[in-house]
């Protein structure tokens, strides 16, 4: 029987309405894929259906992200995110839960696995530790009201820039491409087609709020979020593409904090390894699920 999927559903948390799309078979065990900054929901299509026959898989919009609202303020703190997993996780009663997170969205996992370490069954973060140690004392080096001032005149200057537009659908299309160059054809329109929005003269834009550029100043401290991975007992799977910004935490120390984790490295990968290398990607997904 093929199952029907995906369909719309939404949430409020926070007073904010978030969406998140459902791949069905509500019997299975359930697995939440959760993307990364300026991603989508709809960025898990070809991973969700891989294993929708397996799993009630769960997609959602951040907040400010795809087709959840966006914050009135225009401030995004990751503690804002990491509630609004919590409250998915229990209004849809979800726990123990799967977790699959890319970037951003393993920073969020990871954390609210630290925090509810007995809702986890396993977990899976894709380039999600956030920035190594190393850049973590780069930037503190800048004294904290410098920090505070540059945030100020950071955002000052978002809310006066206004979104970007596309005159054309492919000229979106175009910018996906050049920002990944890994991208199939078929993966960059798919993604184009579900992030962007067509304004009334008839261009395009992003559908994420330019405000979500802003990383917070003020965060948790580094040695308590140190201390939130060192609570993961479940088995937990860290994926770094060799060609990426990011700082692989096998080198860098920092997978020293998990008592029960792996590292595994792409080559041939930039910051989306689950596009860049899909088929290995899903190979070594489904073996650990």
């Amino acid at each position: 029987m093929d199952l029907i999927g995906p369909t719309s559903q939404s949430l409020i948390s926070q007073r904010t309405r978030l969406h998140y799309v459902d791949w069905g078979n509500p019997d299975a065990p359930p697995l939440i894929l959760l993307h990364g900054g300026r991603d989508h929901a709809r960025s898990w299509d070809w991973t969700a259906q891989a294993l929708r026959n397996d799993w009630h898989v769960i997609c959602p919009d951040l907040r400010g992200h795809g087709d959840s609202e966006w914050n009135g303020p225009g401030d995004y703190p990751i503690t804002s995110y990491v509630y609004d997993l919590a409250q998915l996780i229990h209004q849809l009663g979800l726990a123990p839960v799967t977790l699959v997170a890319h970037s951003l969205g393993g920073n969020i996992a990871l954390r609210y696995a630290g925090l509810y370490p007995d809702n986890v069954r396993k977990l899976v973060a894709i380039e999600g530790l956030g920035p190594s140690l190393e850049m973590q004392e780069k930037r503190l080096e800048t004294p904290f009201d410098e920090r505070i001032r540059g945030w100020i005149s950071d955002k000052r200057a978002a809310a006066a820039r206004l979104p970007k537009r596309y005159e054309s659908f492919d000229m979106a299309y175009d910018r996906m491409r050049e920002a990944n160059r890994y991208l199939s054809d078929e993966q960059a329109r798919h993604l184009t087609l579900h992030a962007v929005m067509r304004n009334e003269d008839g261009s395009y834009s992003w559908k994420f709020d330019p405000y979500v550029h802003l990383w917070p100043v003020i965060d948790m401290d580094y040695r308590d979020i140190e201390a939130l991975w060192t609570r993961i007992h479940c088995e937990t799977l860290l994926i770094y593409g060799e060609d990426s910004w990011a700082s692989n935490p096998q080198e860098d120390g920092r997978a020293e904090h998990f008592p029960n984790a792996r590292v595994s490295n792409y080559q041939k990968a930039g910051h989306w390894v689950h596009h860049d290398q899909f088929d290995q990607f899903i190979a070594e997904l489904r073996a650990f699920l």
